[in-house]
């Protein structure tokens, strides 16, 4: 399985992390392949937004599935993590891992219902019980 991750902000992240929590999802989940994840503005995601889901707005994640060689790409936009993390009074850290995990959840076929919030939140108590 590859992983990577391309930081387009001047945020500074914890890529191995990242790529640690997206791992351990996937291994759980037996999927198999290769992910990108690229953390973006406002301006990017709001264009991609616009561009492949005809909505003109920012968003906190966007997935793109790559089913001809497995996986796919997820984009982040760390200011609406931000913004989120706020409204939810959770810390960016928790937020960031929320969404990342929603996006992987979305890539591997989950839709926006209850079995895909269910998995999201035992998959971010077991990673924030483990520290």
């Amino acid at each position: 399985m590859e992983i990577s991750v391309n930081n387009l902000t001047s945020v500074l992240v914890d890529e191995v992390f990242l790529k640690g929590i997206s791992k351990e999802v996937l291994n759980q989940e037996k999927k198999q392949g290769s992910l990108s994840i690229v953390l973006v503005g406002k301006r990017r995601i709001k264009r991609l937004n616009r561009q492949y889901l005809g909505k003109n707005r920012v968003t906190d994640v966007l997935s793109f599935p790559l089913e001809e060689i497995g996986i796919g790409e997820i984009v982040i936009c760390l200011k609406e993590v931000k913004k989120n993390a706020k409204r939810n009074n959770t810390d960016f850290k928790e937020e960031l891992v929320r969404t990342l995990i929603h996006g992987i959840l979305h890539l591997i076929n989950y839709k926006n219902n209850k079995e895909l919030k269910e998995k999201e939140e035992k998959y971010l108590k077991n990673f924030f019980e483990k520290k």
